[in-house]
Order: structure tokens, then sequence, then C-alpha cells
């Protein structure tokens, strides 16, 4: 049987101008048939959704450990809500939708267990060997480590994906050549740029752009609720950020003496709905003054298109200061932080001094005879790859005390 996937609208819909076009992607590194019933933005978001990598999210941290408690956001409950708001994004400026969501599902597949305390110790412990990212630990999962393919390694997404993956921030490269984030661009995102240039100096397509604003939305949210739930946060704290004040105010005044829960509630649905209305209000005024008339012209661009507007920058800014000193630096936060580093730094020497102590790694009777460097960055991999979990599990095992994450 074959199928008209125009006339029966398979990844229809009506797209701007400057939209990605599903019909018309810069393919993938392995050419691949196309799909009869699914556009290649379809295919890339289902590749991502049944992945391991996908599945690892549901017990790696977002902020607190997930012993502190069941209701407290993981990986992948962060990922999903980053997910909606880029799909609302999409649809409300006429993008592909499924680009948006496959980047969004898979912006943070790179991340270790135990949050950025995760990354930390690695990159420490990785230093002398090109450091930990995990942006290019993303990259690395979605073009190498997944073994799941028969003629490939990783998942093979198209380069609009890829693209997206990489450079949802921003462009990496600047006008003089200059790295754009951090000390220098890290060398997986370089090693396979050189067989699939991903043109690390441009912008990414306007569906990459939603997804990275709707992280910073999600995000700003819910690591409010969750503060709110851990008791790190209180509502006083919050009349700190004029916004947050304002959204209380109203809340207060149309519900008197509404219980907490669902107060929190009513505040974060305001905050999102302000923020995504913001966003797109932007974006419009954006694109009518430069006017692109593709999604080339969206990467050609001055500036990046999707974003918040100056006012809501404003206020982006100062709730992530109020995170930064009442969450994420926290005594008891910081007391937890540390242990989690300890947990990851041992597991490291350990498996350095004796790589078959990694069970079920796919090299692991060659690893031993490899050079320290490509050791060091193969027992990366199997850390970050770790949920809280096994990390956890792994150490007790191997080790004879364990600190406590909570």
């Amino acid at each position: 049987m074959t199928f008209d996937r125009h006339a029966l609208g398979f990844g229809a819909g009506q797209r701007a101008i400057y939209a990605s076009d599903p019909w018309a992607t810069r393919g993938r590194l392995h050419p691949e048939a196309e799909s009869p019933t699914r556009s290649d933005f379809q295919r890339d978001r289902d590749r991502i959704v049944h992945t391991t990598a996908f599945r690892r999210l549901k017990h790696k941290t977002q902020v607190f450990i997930a012993a502190d408690g069941d209701h407290y956001r993981t990986r992948l409950t962060h990922t999903i809500e980053v997910a909606q708001i880029a799909r609302a994004l999409a649809r409300a400026l006429k993008l592909d939708e499924d680009l948006a969501e496959g980047v969004a599902l898979v912006h943070d597949f790179g991340h270790t267990p135990f949050g950025h305390t995760g990354e930390d110790a690695l990159h420490e412990v990785l230093k002398p060997f090109g450091g930990f990212d995990h942006n290019a630990q993303s990259l690395r999962i979605v073009t190498k480590l997944e073994r799941r393919y028969a003629e490939f390694d990783g998942l093979n997404l198209t380069w609009e994906s890829l693209e997206g993956l990489v450079k949802h921030n921003g462009p990496l490269i600047g006008p003089t050549g200059e790295c754009t984030h951090g000390e220098e661009v890290p060398r997986p995102i370089l090693d396979y740029c050189a067989m699939h240039d991903l043109e690390l100096g441009s912008f990414a397509s306007m569906e990459a752009q939603v997804a990275a604003i709707a992280d910073d939305i999600a995000y700003n949210t819910h690591d409010i609720d969750d503060g709110l739930r851990s008791g790190y946060l209180t509502f006083e704290m919050l009349e700190e950020v004029p916004f947050l004040a304002r959204l209380m105010h109203d809340v207060r005044q149309r519900y008197p003496g509404l219980e907490a829960s669902r107060f929190t509630h009513e505040i974060m649905r305001r905050q999102i709905t302000a923020m995504v209305e913001d966003v797109i209000g932007y974006a419009q005024q954006a694109i009518g003054d430069e006017r692109p008339e593709s999604a080339e012209d969206v990467r050609r661009a001055r500036r990046c298109l999707a974003t918040f507007s100056a006012e809501m920058a404003v206020t982006d800014k100062e709730i992530k200061r109020l995170l930064f000193s009442r969450i994420y630096r926290h005594p008891e936060v910081m007391r937890v932080r540390a242990n989690a580093a300890s947990i990851l730094t041992d597991l490291y020497h350990a498996y350095m001094d004796d790589p078959q102590l990694m069970q079920g790694h796919y090299w692991v009777d060659r690893i031993a005879t490899m050079p320290e460097s490509a050791r060091a960055r193969h027992v990366g991999d199997y850390l970050a790859g770790m949920t809280d979990n096994y990390a956890i599990n792994t150490h007790r095992r191997l080790f004879d005390h364990t600190p406590e994450l909570r």
C-alpha cells in the first residue's frame, strides 16, 4: 500500500515561510529511505522518545534528589514540561511543532546523575582530557553512544535536529572565530562537525530557539514550585521579585484565603502564561523587523528571534538570582551537592583503576588497553549515563561508606 503523505496530512499544518520544512531537510549523515507515514522531524522525535537515554531521565535529578520526595521534578518531568511549552510556542508562531518538540525532548540527554553537581564533578576529573559538557554529551549520545540500529551508531537524526541540539542557546562561534560559550567549543562537537558541519557560527532554526526559551520558562517556574514545596522558598521571599509580587497580589485579590497549594499553582500558571505570551509578542515583532523569508534567513539573522523582551529578560535575571541565593546555594543543598560529587569522583577513580568494574559496558574488555585519554572518555560516558539510583547503589557495592544524599 502506498500513501501520499501530503494529501493525508502526515506532518502537515500551516507553517510560516521562515519555519523549517519537514519535506526539505538537509538530510541525515547516513541516508535513509523516507517514511510513507511520517515526516523526517516526526521520525526524529519518535527515535528520541524510544531511547534508553530518554528513559534514564526518569531517575536523574533536576534540583532536588528524588529521595527528598515523590513530587519533585526529575529530568524527565522537566523535559516533558519543556516540550509542552515548546509546542505551544511553535504552534503560535506557525513553526514545525515536531522539530521543536524533538529538540526539547533531547536537550538534556547529556546530563549526569545528580544534576549540575554531577556535571561539575565530571568536568573536574576530566579536565586533563578535555573536560565534560552536557550539551556535547547529548550530541555524543545521539550520534554515537545509543547502539540500537543495525546500520549506524546513534540515532541518525536530521541535520536540523542536531543543529537544534547543539546551537539551541545560540551560535557557538562568534564573527571573529571566538567561542561564545565558555573557553572553547567542546571537542566532541568539533569532531562531529568535521564530518557533518552544523555551522556553529550561525543561529539555529526558530524551532530550536523556542525550545531553548521554553527550557528557561519551565525551570524558572517549576524550580519555584519545588522550592516552595521544600521549604527553602517562602511566599515572602517571592516578594523580592516585583513580577512575582504582582502575580501574588492578583491571585490574593481574586481568591482571598486560598489554601497554599492552590495559591502556588495559580501563581505558577500565571507565570508560564505571561512568559509564553511575552516570547510570542517579542518574536512577532522581531520577525516583523528582520522579515525572514526562509529558515536560512533565521539562521543568518543578527539576533535570536524567539526570546524574552527586554522587560521580561530583567524579570528572568531576577528570578534566577532568587533561585541561586535561596535554593541552589542553600547550605543544605550545598551539603548534598558535595556528597553527590564525591560519589561520582570515587566511581571515576575506581573505574579508571579497574575498567572491568564497568559491568555491561559494550567495550569493557578493551578499555583497559586503551590510552588514558580514551579510557577516561569511556569512563565519563559510563558515569554520565547513570541514574541517581544506579550511581548510589554502585557506590555502596564498591565502597565501605556511601554519603547520604538527604
